[in-house]
Order: C-alpha cells, then structure tokens, then sequence
C-alpha cells in the first residue's frame, strides 16, 4: 500500500481499532523501508492522547519501541545486503564503484548526525538506518543515536499533538508538520547539493586549465 493511499481517516480509523498496536506497527513498518506516514502516525496518536481516548505515556512508548526496533532491523538489512544492492542500483543508473564508495564515505563520516537528525526527514527516517549499515557504523554507536534521535523525534509529535489537539484540528496539525516536514527536506537537499556542485565546478576548472 503506497503512502497516497493511507489517508487521514484510514489512520484514524486503524488507531480507534488497533489502539497502541497501530501506533507500534506504523511506526516500525516506515522504519523497514515500507512507505507508510509515521509522522501521521505519530501524531494521531498523540492527538488521541490528548483528548484522553489513549494514554500519552504508553503513545510515546510505542512511537520510540517502533522507531528504535524498525531503525535496528533496517541498519542490519543494509549491513547483510545493502551494499550489493546499492551496486547493482549504481550500474542501473551508471554510477561507478568509486563514486559509491566516495558516497559511502562521506555518508561515514556523518552517520551519527544522519541517525539523529534523520527522524525528523520523512526520506531520511527511512533511509538512514539501512545507509548506516552499509556504511558499517559500528552497531553500538548506531543503537545509542538510534535511541536518542528515536525519543527526541517521538517525545516532540506526541506532546504537539497531545496539546496543539486541543485547540487546532488533527487535519490542520498534520497539514503544518507536513509542510513545515517537506520545507526542511528542500533545505536538507540544497544544504546537500550545492556543496557538491560548487566542487565539481572547481574540478571541471581545474581541469580545464
């Protein structure tokens, strides 16, 4: 099911069913990869906490269980089988092995930043934990910033939505993360891009004298 098809009401009405264990599986299902909203998530369940229907602290237990145990299982899929698929993607693309192992490096050299910040980038949150694997971030290292980027990123969506519910709409609320989510990830990629592009601009010139 690709995220377009899950709307607002469907994760309402998943949460009023399944209770915490929606909450827990949507989060972990995001977590593996699979393109279901866990912001959205993360907020309903919050903003069921807040008007009592669900209790805030066992909400904020299952976002971090789900986001920490999804991040684990997602870091081990890219660590066993990443790069390999990673290399075969290149190719498709006709991107070289040396290009991918510069990627993997620099990707290195900031793992812990991307598995802390990350959970709060919808790509990011997906993606981070298997690039991390295949970077080969230590385990242990990864757990910790794992653990801490997965409890910072749930304690701030449940307790906004568990007091901004009560006086703004679950719809207005999931619409301003969202679009405050998608302005962060355009500046996240232009932070990116530009770097990269002015270094190439400087190679090509260097090159051309």
């Amino acid at each position: 099911m690709s995220l377009e098809l899950i709307s607002l009401e469907n994760i309402q009405e998943f949460a009023h069913q399944y209770g915490y264990w929606a909450i827990f599986l949507g989060i972990l299902l995001e977590n593996l990869g699979i393109p279901l909203p866990g912001e959205t998530v993360t907020l309903v369940g919050g903003f069921l906490a807040g008007s009592e229907e669900l209790n805030y602290w066992l909400v904020l237990s299952d976002a971090v269980a789900g986001a920490v145990i999804g991040g684990a299982c997602g870091y081990w899929i890219g660590k066993i089988g990443g790069w390999p698929f990673l290399v075969q993607i290149g190719k498709l693309f006709r991107i070289s092995d040396e290009r991918l192992l510069n990627i993997k490096n620099q990707f290195s050299e900031n793992a812990t930043k991307a598995v802390f910040f990350g959970r709060f980038f919808a790509l990011l949150r997906i993606f981070a934990a298997p690039l991390a694997g295949i970077a080969e971030m230590p385990f242990r290292k990864f757990f910790l910033y794992n653990l801490a980027g997965a409890t910072t990123w749930a304690s701030v969506m449940v307790t906004l939505a568990f007091f901004a519910g009560k006086v703004v709409s679950l719809e207005q609320l999931v619409a301003w993360v969202g679009q405050f989510a998608i302005a962060a990830l355009l500046i996240l990629v232009a932070l990116i891009a530009i770097p990269i592009w002015l270094e190439s601009r400087q190679v090509k010139r260097a090159a051309g004298e």
